[in-house]
Protein backbone atom coordinates (compact mmCIF):
# COMPACT_ATOMS: atom_id res chain seq x y z
CA UNK A 1 0.00 0.00 0.00
CA UNK A 2 1.04 3.43 -1.16
CA UNK A 3 1.07 6.70 2.00
CA UNK A 4 -0.52 9.38 0.01
CA UNK A 5 0.82 12.03 3.39
CA UNK A 6 4.27 13.45 2.58
CA UNK A 7 6.18 13.94 6.13
CA UNK A 8 8.42 16.69 5.90
CA UNK A 9 11.44 17.16 8.63
CA UNK A 10 11.66 20.47 10.21
CA UNK A 11 10.84 22.63 12.98
CA UNK A 12 7.55 24.43 13.47
CA UNK A 13 7.12 28.31 13.87
CA UNK A 14 5.96 27.46 17.23
CA UNK A 15 8.82 25.02 18.12
CA UNK A 16 10.82 28.31 17.07
CA UNK A 17 9.80 30.87 18.89
CA UNK A 18 9.82 29.15 22.24
CA UNK A 19 13.79 28.58 21.35
CA UNK A 20 14.34 32.02 20.92
CA UNK A 21 12.14 32.92 24.21
CA UNK A 22 14.06 30.81 26.23
CA UNK A 23 18.02 32.10 24.36
CA UNK A 24 16.54 35.79 25.12
CA UNK A 25 15.39 34.85 29.16
CA UNK A 26 19.53 33.29 29.58
CA UNK A 27 21.13 36.18 27.63
CA UNK A 28 19.17 38.42 30.20
CA UNK A 29 19.87 36.43 33.14
CA UNK A 30 24.09 36.45 31.79
CA UNK A 31 23.86 40.37 31.07
CA UNK A 32 22.11 41.23 34.30
CA UNK A 33 24.66 38.64 36.51
CA UNK A 34 27.57 40.28 34.70
CA UNK A 35 27.31 43.82 35.02
CA UNK A 36 26.98 42.98 38.72
CA UNK A 37 30.14 41.27 39.17
CA UNK A 38 31.77 43.99 37.62
CA UNK A 39 30.28 46.75 40.12
CA UNK A 40 31.74 43.99 42.79
CA UNK A 41 34.63 43.92 41.67
CA UNK A 42 35.39 47.56 41.45
CA UNK A 43 33.96 47.90 44.53
CA UNK A 44 36.55 45.78 45.78
CA UNK A 45 39.40 47.68 44.00
CA UNK A 46 37.94 51.04 45.38
CA UNK A 47 38.53 49.12 48.75
CA UNK A 48 42.17 47.61 47.78
CA UNK A 49 42.99 51.52 46.60
CA UNK A 50 42.22 52.93 49.97
CA UNK A 51 44.25 50.30 52.11
CA UNK A 52 46.97 50.90 50.37
CA UNK A 53 46.82 54.86 50.41
CA UNK A 54 46.14 54.26 53.83
CA UNK A 55 49.15 52.26 54.30
CA UNK A 56 51.35 54.84 52.44
CA UNK A 57 50.08 57.74 54.55
CA UNK A 58 51.01 55.98 57.63
CA UNK A 59 54.30 55.05 56.72
CA UNK A 60 54.56 58.70 55.41
CA UNK A 61 53.68 59.87 59.07
CA UNK A 62 56.51 57.87 60.45
CA UNK A 63 58.88 59.33 58.61
CA UNK A 64 57.79 62.92 58.70
CA UNK A 65 55.99 63.12 62.14
CA UNK A 66 52.68 64.53 60.38
CA UNK A 67 50.37 63.40 57.87
CA UNK A 68 49.94 65.29 54.32
CA UNK A 69 47.83 68.96 53.88
CA UNK A 70 45.11 68.73 51.58
CA UNK A 71 47.06 71.68 49.77
CA UNK A 72 48.92 70.72 46.56
CA UNK A 73 51.55 72.60 47.62
CA UNK A 74 52.01 70.54 50.86
CA UNK A 75 50.44 67.14 50.54
CA UNK A 76 47.73 65.29 48.26
CA UNK A 77 45.04 67.80 47.23
CA UNK A 78 42.80 68.67 44.45
CA UNK A 79 45.45 69.08 41.76
CA UNK A 80 46.12 65.60 39.51
CA UNK A 81 49.54 66.30 38.47
CA UNK A 82 50.98 67.46 42.20
CA UNK A 83 49.32 64.39 43.64
CA UNK A 84 51.35 62.21 41.15
CA UNK A 85 54.29 64.78 42.11
CA UNK A 86 53.89 64.33 45.70
CA UNK A 87 53.17 60.52 45.20
CA UNK A 88 56.47 59.64 43.52
CA UNK A 89 58.70 61.43 45.54
CA UNK A 90 57.16 60.87 49.34
CA UNK A 91 55.38 57.35 48.52
CA UNK A 92 57.35 55.36 46.52
CA UNK A 93 55.51 51.97 46.57
CA UNK A 94 52.04 53.39 45.74
CA UNK A 95 50.93 53.01 42.29
CA UNK A 96 49.50 56.53 41.26
CA UNK A 97 46.32 54.54 39.90
CA UNK A 98 45.61 54.47 43.48
CA UNK A 99 44.60 57.41 43.91
CA UNK A 100 42.04 57.72 40.92
CA UNK A 101 38.40 55.91 41.42
CA UNK A 102 38.41 52.19 38.59
CA UNK A 103 35.40 54.08 36.69
CA UNK A 104 37.98 57.13 35.69
CA UNK A 105 39.99 57.03 32.74
CA UNK A 106 43.68 58.04 33.44
CA UNK A 107 43.47 59.99 30.50
CA UNK A 108 41.20 62.24 32.49
CA UNK A 109 42.21 66.20 33.35
CA UNK A 110 41.19 64.74 37.06
CA UNK A 111 41.75 61.28 37.17
CA UNK A 112 44.34 61.87 39.74
CA UNK A 113 42.73 64.22 41.64
CA UNK A 114 41.52 63.51 44.89
CA UNK A 115 38.52 65.50 46.92
CA UNK A 116 39.07 67.60 49.82
CA UNK A 117 35.74 67.05 51.36
CA UNK A 118 33.77 63.98 51.60
CA UNK A 119 31.95 63.12 47.82
CA UNK A 120 28.37 63.76 47.17
CA UNK A 121 26.19 60.87 47.07
CA UNK A 122 27.25 58.75 43.57
CA UNK A 123 30.06 60.82 42.84
CA UNK A 124 32.78 57.87 42.66
CA UNK A 125 35.84 60.21 43.22
CA UNK A 126 38.16 59.23 46.14
CA UNK A 127 38.89 62.08 49.27
CA UNK A 128 41.59 63.33 51.37
CA UNK A 129 40.59 65.09 53.89
CA UNK A 130 43.56 65.75 56.41
CA UNK A 131 42.89 67.44 60.04
CA UNK A 132 42.59 69.77 61.44
CA UNK A 133 41.13 71.29 58.87
CA UNK A 134 43.40 74.58 59.02
CA UNK A 135 46.75 72.21 59.03
CA UNK A 136 49.16 73.25 56.17
CA UNK A 137 52.40 71.08 57.15
CA UNK A 138 54.38 74.99 58.08
CA UNK A 139 52.77 76.28 61.19
CA UNK A 140 49.65 73.78 62.03
CA UNK A 141 50.62 70.37 60.98
CA UNK A 142 48.01 67.45 60.11
CA UNK A 143 47.56 64.75 62.91
CA UNK A 144 44.77 62.77 61.23
CA UNK A 145 42.74 62.44 58.28
CA UNK A 146 40.02 60.11 56.63
CA UNK A 147 39.99 58.46 53.11
CA UNK A 148 36.56 58.13 51.43
CA UNK A 149 35.05 56.88 49.00
CA UNK A 150 31.23 55.92 47.66
CA UNK A 151 30.68 52.30 47.09
CA UNK A 152 28.90 51.90 43.12
CA UNK A 153 25.55 50.68 43.38
CA UNK A 154 24.74 51.60 47.23
CA UNK A 155 24.63 54.67 49.31
CA UNK A 156 27.52 53.18 51.45
CA UNK A 157 30.59 54.94 51.85
CA UNK A 158 34.31 53.34 52.73
CA UNK A 159 35.99 55.45 55.18
CA UNK A 160 39.77 54.64 56.37
CA UNK A 161 40.59 56.69 59.56
CA UNK A 162 44.22 57.35 60.10
CA UNK A 163 45.82 54.71 62.61
CA UNK A 164 47.96 57.33 65.20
Amino acid sequence: MISLSKRTKGFTIVELLIVIVVIGILAGLVITTYSGIQQRARNTVRQTDLKAVQSQLEAYYATNGYYPANSTTDGLGSDSSENQTFVTTNMKGLDPNALRDPTISASSTNAYSLLTSAPAAGVLQYAYIASPASCDDSTTLCTGYQLIANEEGSTDTYTYKSLN
